[in-house]
């Protein structure tokens, strides 16, 4: 919940995150449950990090690594308020409407050109940088998205009344 209303910007294109979920080593929804591997190894650590895989074969997600080297724990972005970079993110993407450039996973990292060659990257240098809540957030929580396993876990974070959710 802590990274609800923070921006984050990727070579100077971002916004305000608003929607995450989050994944712990002991969770069987996570890439990390069933341990290391080529495809997830930035999750196990540093923390600090960026964690970018394919979902699906389609669509990279951004993850962001938040425990001590060797415990797969990550939070998904799954959604921004585009505050910077609106022109960039729009070309991108190929749309005018601003609600549906980085509301899910997928679209936020088309939006903010994030691929495979930032995965493992630290988040507080080029091309990232994170900056802290400008203003008090409400943050509300749920149950996660798109997954078959632990869906009971309310490991959702949303900013409430925010327009800019995946769904």
């Amino acid at each position: 919940p802590e990274l609800i209303g923070v921006t984050l910007l990727v070579d100077g294109v971002g916004g305000r995150i608003v929607e995450v979920e989050a994944y712990d080593h002991e969770d069987p929804a996570s890439h990390g449950f069933r341990g290391r591997t080529e495809r997830n190894a930035s999750m196990f650590g540093p923390p600090g990090r960026a964690y970018v895989y394919r979902s699906y074969g389609i669509h990279w997600c951004l993850n962001l690594v938040c425990e001590e080297v060797g415990v797969a724990n990550a939070v998904l972005l799954r959604a921004l308020e585009p505050t910077r970079g609106l022109e960039q993110m729009r070309a991108r993407r190929g749309l005018e409407d601003e609600r549906l450039l980085c509301s899910g996973p997928g679209r936020l990292c088309q939006a903010l050109g994030v691929t495979r060659e930032q995965d493992g990257l630290a988040l507080d240098r080029p091309p990232f940088e994170l900056l802290a809540r400008d203003s008090p957030v409400e943050v509300v929580n749920g149950p996660r998205i798109g997954i078959t396993r632990a869906v009971d876990l309310p490991w959702r974070y949303v900013e409430s009344g925010s327009r800019f959710l995946s769904r």
